[in-house]
C-alpha cells in the first residue's frame, strides 16, 4: 500500500529537516515554495492533507494564505511555526478559522504525523460526505429520495415522446427544472428550449411574444419580429404559470397545439412550427376549468402527460443534499471561510417546514455563506431558531409513536398474524419486521386477544415493548 500523501509549503523554516522527518514517518512528501505553485499543486495533485510552514511569521498577507486553503475543499491543512507566531493575532485568526490544527516547536515528529494523519482522515471523511450529497445525475436533479427517484424515472418516459406534458408543484420546488431534464433526455436536445413565464408579460403583449409579429402590424412594428414559439423551432418550449394565460389567447394556443401552425400578428397565413410543449402551473388547472379561469378543451391537450413535483417538505431527505450542494456552488464564487455546516445547522434545516420550497433553501444557504464569519455555517446565519429545531425533535417524536402505535393496533386487530399486518399496512413483511424491531416491539402469545376495534389506549396493551429484538428474527444466541 502507498504510503499517504502530504503537501509541504514553506514560507520560512528548513523544509528540507521536515521532509526527511516525514518520510521517516511513512510519508510521501511534496514540496511548494510559494503559493501558487502549491496552488498548481493542489489542482493537479491527489493530496489530503497538506503542510504550512511557516516558522515565526508568515512572511505574506494572511489573506493569500486563506484564499489558498479555501480553494479546494478537499484537504485539511496543518500549521507547523515556533511559538511566537501564535502571539500574532493575524497567525491566530488564520489557524482558528483555517486549519484542522497547528503543532509549534520544538517539533515531536511522532505526534506531528498522528495529526496530520488525523486531518487526512478527517479530509477523507468530508470527501465521502460531498460525494453522497452531490446526489445528482446527467439530468442535473439534486437528490437521493424516493420521491427524486420516482421523478427521474416519470421524466425518461415522457422524454421519448413528443406529447405535451403538463407540469404541476407549488413554486420554489423546481418544475423548471423537470421541464428542462425532460428536455435535455429527449431527441429535440440539441434544439433549442425556451421558457415564457406567462404570469411575467403584459397581457397586450403575450399574443405578440408568443406568435410574433410582422411590420406594420400595429404601432411600433416596425419590423418583422419571430415570437417564442417560433424561436424554439426544432426544440422545446416552457410555458410556465401557464394559468396567468388570459382567455382569448388560450384558444390560439389551443390552434397551434392542434394544427402545429402560428400566425403572427398581422400575417395573412399560417407558418409551420415543430415545437414540443412543456407547460407548467403552480395552481391546480383542473380548479381553473371548474370555475372558468381556464378553457376546458386547453387543459385537456396540455394535459397528456402529466408529472407532479412535490414539495421539499414532502422529501426532506433531500434536505441535507441540497444544501451540502448549494454550499458548493455558492462558496465557489464568495470568499467564504465556511467549510460547511454545523450539526445544529443541519437539524434545523431538517426541522423546518420550507413553505418556499428549494427556492427558499438557496436563498437562505447563499446568505448564510455570504454573512458568516465561522467556519461551521450555524443556524442563525441560516436565519432559522433553535426553537425551530426543538419542534422539529418533538414532531418527529410523535411521528414515531404513531408509527409504533398503528403497528400495534394493527397487530392486535388481526391477531397478531404477520402476514395480515403486513397486507393492512401496505408494507412487505420484511418491513413490518424491521419495523417491529425498531420500535421493540414483539410478539407475546400468553396475552389474549383484544376485541376487534380496540381504541388507541387498548391497542398497545396485547403487545409488550422490551428491548430485545422481534423473536425469532434477532441474532442467534
Amino acid at each position: 500500500m502507498p504510503p499517504p500523501e502530504v503537501l509541504c509549503l514553506t514560507l520560512d523554516g528548513d523544509a528540507g529537516g521536515v521532509a526527511t522527518q516525514l518520510v521517516a514517518h511513512d510519508w510521501a512528501v511534496t514540496h511548494a515554495h510559494s503559493v501558487a505553485a502549491a496552488r498548481r499543486m493542489l489542482a493537479h495533485g491527489h493530496f489530503n492533507v497538506a503542510l504550512l510552514i511557516a516558522g515565526s511569521q508568515l512572511g505574506m498577507p494572511a489573506s493569500a494564505v486563506e484564499q489558498l486553503v479555501h480553494a479546494s475543499d478537499a484537504v485539511e491543512w496543518v500549521a507547523l511555526c515556533e511559538p511566537q507566531a501564535m502571539d500574532q493575532a493575524e497567525c491566530r485568526d488564520l489557524v482558528l478559522d483555517c486549519f484542522f490544527d497547528h503543532h509549534v516547536l520544538p517539533v515531536d515528529w511522532h505526534a506531528l504525523s498522528v495529526m496530520l494523519m488525523h486531518a487526512r482522515q478527517r479530509a477523507l471523511l468530508r470527501q465521502r460526505r460531498l460525494g453522497e450529497a452531490r446526489g445528482h445525475d446527467e439530468l442535473g436533479m439534486v437528490g437521493q429520495s424516493t420521491a427524486i427517484a420516482r421523478l427521474r424515472a416519470e421524466i425518461r418516459k415522457v422524454a421519448a415522446t413528443d406529447a405535451p406534458v403538463l407540469i404541476g408543484g407549488e413554486s420554489g420546488s423546481g418544475k423548471e427544472l423537470a421541464a428542462r431534464a425532460i428536455h435535455q433526455c429527449s431527441h429535440r436536445s440539441a434544439g433549442p428550449f425556451v421558457v415564457v413565464n406567462c404570469g411575467a408579460i403584459a397581457p397586450t403583449l403575450i399574443h405578440s411574444e408568443l406568435f410574433g409579429h410582422e411590420r406594420g402590424a400595429f404601432t411600433g412594428a416596425s419590423s418583422e419580429r419571430r415570437g417564442l414559439i417560433e424561436a424554439a423551432n426544432g426544440g422545446t418550449i416552457f410555458l410556465d404559470e401557464i394559468g396567468d394565460l388570459p382567455l382569448d389567447l388560450q384558444t390560439n394556443l389551443l390552434r397551434f397545439l392542434q394544427e402545429k401552425t402560428i400566425n403572427r400578428v398581422g400575417a395573412v397565413r399560417n407558418m409551420k412550427v415543430d415545437v414540443r410543449v412543456v407547460a407548467a402551473s403552480h395552481v391546480d388547472l383542473a380548479e381553473a376549468v371548474a370555475v372558468g379561469r381556464f378553457r376546458e378543451d386547453l387543459f385537456y391537450r396540455l394535459n397528456v402527460l402529466s408529472i407532479d413535483v412535490l414539495p421539499l417538505r414532502k422529501r426532506m431527505e433531500d434536505v441535507r443534499v441540497l444544501a451540502e450542494h448549494f454550499f458548493q456552488r455558492c462558496a465557489v464564487a464568495s470568499r467564504t471561510r465556511a467549510r460547511g455546516f454545523s450539526r445544529q445547522s443541519m437539524e434545523a434545516m431538517q426541522a423546518h417546514s420550507w413553505p418556499g420550497n428549494v427556492r427558499e433553501l438557496y436563498n437562505r444557504v447563499q446568505r448564510a455563506v455570504v454573512m458568516t464569519d465561522r467556519r461551521l455555517i450555524a443556524p442563525q446565519d441560516l436565519g432559522l431558531s433553535m426553537a425551530d429545531t426543538a419542534m422539529g425533535v418533538a414532531l418527529n417524536m410523535a411521528r414515531t409513536t404513531a408509527e409504533r402505535d398503528v403497528i400495534c393496533l394493527t397487530l392486535n386487530r388481526v391477531g397478531r398474524n404477520i402476514t395480515h399486518a403486513a397486507r393492512e399496512l401496505g408494507v412487505s413483511r420484511m418491513t413490518l419486521y424491521r419495523l417491529m424491531d425498531k420500535h421493540r416491539i414483539t410478539m407475546d402469545e400468553r396475552r389474549a386477544a383484544q376485541p376487534t376495534a380496540p381504541n388507541w389506549d387498548a391497542a398497545a396493551q396485547p403487545l409488550r415493548i422490551a428491548p430485545s429484538r422481534v423473536a425469532g428474527y434477532g441474532p442467534s444466541t
